[in-house]
């Protein structure tokens, strides 16, 4: 892993200071060299990655996207931003869709088994989002007989089932921003995901909506990108790294996350390598 670790900073090394060696262009760090990189974010979760009225996006992830990219020699303006959902960004990746998917991704062994991932860059855990004054919702054993909302593709409303509650009715919508419309209207009577993905939506309606507040999962979000090439997973993780020391990571966190509610959390180990 040393080798393969000097090779990618050499590399990389090579790519920024505009030298003569050509990057292999199947590779994110050769296609970088390039000048430009499409990269898969959600545009519709509010502090981590959305796409405003004026066409911007903007977000944690977008930040963590634009960081990476820049060490790789990328420009804000050589990114191209495609939407990706719970349900295509392994499709996204593995048919050449994208380049990196950086989209509260969870690493998981079994995705793993599809893509590759850098990081992580954050750490959050799974909860519940209820209307403000439903006082029958405390957590996810409590779910017993009511509707539970998740996003196609998502594994989240299956856990809740699997561990706290058989007898809930799940309810699948492609977005989040659907089922959270679906709760305003009393149609499902709780959403759930990663707290830091629902604690946007309780900035955009505070007198309506509410976090259960009871995490019970762990969820390490990473960067994804195809299997195959390790000295990118390096190059990757090394600007995660470079991003969490010179504190432009916690003033991303503070600018789009804390000012939802959502307790200021430690910098992630990055150990995916």
């Amino acid at each position: 892993m040393r080798l393969v670790r000097a090779a990618a900073v050499v590399l990389l090394a090579a790519t920024l200071a505009g030298g003569c060696a050509k990057a292999d262009p199947s590779t994110v760090v050769g296609r970088a060299q390039g000048g430009r990189l499409t990269i898969g974010i959600r545009f519709d979760q509010p502090g981590l990655a959305e796409r405003t009225v004026d066409g911007r996006f903007v977000g944690f992830d977008v930040d963590v996207a634009k960081y990476v990219a820049a060490r790789l020699g990328v420009k804000p303006a050589g990114i191209t931003w495609k939407e990706t959902t719970s349900s295509s960004r392994e499709t996204d990746l593995t048919s050449g869709a994208v380049d990196l998917v950086v989209a509260t991704y969870s690493i998981t062994d079994q995705r793993k088994r599809l893509v590759a991932f850098a990081g992580p860059y954050f750490v959050t855990g799974q909860d519940l989002l209820v209307r403000k004054f439903d006082t029958t919702i405390t957590g996810p054993a409590s779910l017993d007989g009511h509707q539970l909302c998740s996003v196609t593709g998502s594994t989240s409303a299956q856990k809740v089932r699997d561990d706290f509650a058989q007898a809930v009715q799940l309810i699948e919508y492609p977005r989040y921003s659907d089922c959270v419309t679906a709760l305003l209207a009393g149609q499902v009577d709780a959403v759930t995901t990663d707290a830091a993905i629902l604690a946007g939506y309780v900035k955009q309606n505070p007198e309506l909506l509410k976090l259960a507040g009871k995490p019970f999962t762990t969820e390490r979000y990473g960067i994804g990108l195809r299997k195959g090439d390790g000295a990118d997973q390096v190059a990757i993780d090394d600007a995660i790294q470079q991003m969490i020391s010179s504190g432009a990571w916690l003033d991303s966190v503070r600018r789009n996350l804390t000012s939802t509610g959502y307790p200021l959390p430690e910098p992630p180990a990055v150990t995916e390598r």
